[in-house]
């Protein structure tokens, strides 16, 4: 159910974008792709920062955050790189870059469902409950 929601939000973001190069001025473009940079960005730093030694190229369980933006969502690093990306799609105003961004969505969801698997194997109830306090 959490996979559909992402993606269906995923979508949506990108038909208002794709709505937004259509039908909007490139000034405004300009406008919300910057938006979405200046509030992506800063925030996967910090996602990643929070992160600390947790952090991993590969799916691995080297610790449990919880704290931080991690307290109510479970992947934030991948939430606001896409909304960082988006930003630039929207900037750009090429609409067929919409369909590498969804791509890159989907392959996140599922890398996420694959650390989720890893997580929950290493940490079990603990890390049942976080995911429960979570958002999606």
């Amino acid at each position: 159910m959490r996979v559909a929601v992402l993606l269906t939000v995923a979508v949506l973001f990108a038909a208002s974008t794709g709505g937004l190069m259509a039908f909007g001025t490139k000034e405004s473009a300009v406008l919300a792709g910057g938006v979405l940079i200046l509030v992506g960005l800063p925030l996967v730093v910090l996602a990643r920062r929070q992160l600390g030694s947790a952090f991993a190229i590969t799916p691995q369980a080297k610790g449990l955050v919880t704290k931080g933006l991690y307290s109510r969502i479970p992947h934030p690093m991948y939430v606001f790189l896409d909304l960082a990306l988006l930003g630039v799609v929207t900037m750009l105003r090429q609409p067929w870059l919409l369909v590498p961004w969804l791509a890159l969505v989907a392959v996140q969801v599922l890398q996420a469902r694959r650390e989720a698997t890893i997580l929950e194997r290493a940490f079990g109830d603990a890390y049942r409950d976080y995911r429960n306090r979570t958002w999606w």
